[in-house]
This record gives C-alpha cells, structure tokens and sequence, in this order.
C-alpha cells in the first residue's frame, strides 16, 4: 500500500499554490514545501496542447537546483487551461482576467495539470485532463469575482473551489481536483508506480 512504502521517501512539493499544498495533505502524504525561483514559463510553438504542462512542469523540475538524496522524490506541476484553442496561463491583470473568464462563459473549456516526479536516479512525467463547463456570466457577475477574489495567480482566472464554481459550474468530465490545481488520484496512482519501478 503506498500509504505504507511511501513513508521510506522525503516527498518535496516544489509549489507555492496553497490549493495544492492542502490537498497534498489530504492525499495523507507527509511532505515538505519549497519555493522555486521565477520560471520562464515558455515553451515550443510546436507542442500541442497536452504536451505543454507536462513541458512546464519537466522545466520547473530541471530549475530545482538542491541535490536529491536517494530517498527523495520532487513533486513539479504545471496547470493550464485549454479554451478555444488558445493556452490561458495565469491573467497579466484585470483586463486578461476579464477577457479568459468571457471566453469559458456559457463554454466548455479543458483544464491540464501535467506532473514530474523526479528522484535522484529516475523520472516520470504525465498529464490529466478535466473538461469542465460554466454558465453564461453577466459582466456585472465577472466583475463580482474579479473584485472580490483576484484570481490573477490561477490558470483561466478563476478557482473552481470559489464562488464562480458554486454558481456557474455546470458539468464537469475528470477530475475535479485536476481542476483546483492537482489531480490528487493520478498522482496517487502514478507514485506507486514511481517507487515501486
């Protein structure tokens, strides 16, 4: 059970999302948190939509620069949103903000969060995928949740666990904590797989 065998390995989260950082510990994981330094989150024009958090997360590992100790295990993550065929990162400002939050207005938009875990002799990479739809929003109600909950540091400009998901959520296909930021059964699954190779 990995419950069990991961008690061998010091897991290090390499994030400053507190989304993440809480369901990590929900997951029952003992963990550290670090920081990374800024990352140029830029990558290949070539790469399709599922190649790309997979790319910034690898690229946020790399970035790690403190040596891992045989029993270590890195935890990277990048989360975009795929919304008309055009990448929404993190909103520059409220403008950015405002526009993302029209475009998945009354649409459907994909949510990818791709994961690298890296020891000191291996490392696996993978992506999940969540396909989520809002309601049609008024400005009046766009500019509700942008005054109030300054969502400039998640991917699309907006947290589903906030109050744009309580109201305007209407279907959701994956995971939903993918959607949050972390796709907690995946993970689980994939680092069992991690140190059992």
């Amino acid at each position: 059970m990995l419950l069990e065998d991961i008690k061998k390995y010091n897991i290090i989260l390499a994030s400053q999302s507190p989304r993440r950082v809480e369901l990590m510990r929900e997951l029952g994981l003992n963990f550290t948190q670090t920081k990374l330094s800024d990352i140029d989150e830029s990558y290949p024009c070539d790469l399709n939509k599922n190649e790309i958090p997979a790319w910034i997360a690898r690229k946020k590992s790399d970035s790690y620069t403190e040596k891992l100790n045989d029993n270590d295990i890195l935890i990277t993550v990048d989360t975009i949103v795929w919304c008309n065929g055009e990448m929404f990162g993190k909103p520059k400002d409220e403008t950015d903000a405002r526009r993302m939050l029209k475009a998945i207005s009354n649409n459907t938009h994909e949510v990818l969060s791709g994961v690298c875990l890296r020891s000191a002799t291996k490392m696996r990479n993978f992506v999940a995928t969540s396909t989520v739809r809002f309601k049609a929003f008024s400005d009046e109600e766009i500019d509700f949740y942008i005054e109030n909950y300054k969502p400039y540091d998640k991917a699309g400009a907006y947290g589903i666990q906030e109050w744009i998901g309580f109201t305007g959520l209407t279907q959701i296909e994956g995971s939903y904590f993918n959607v949050m930021g972390l796709p907690t059964q995946n993970l689980y699954s994939e680092l069992e797989i991690f140190i059992n190779e």
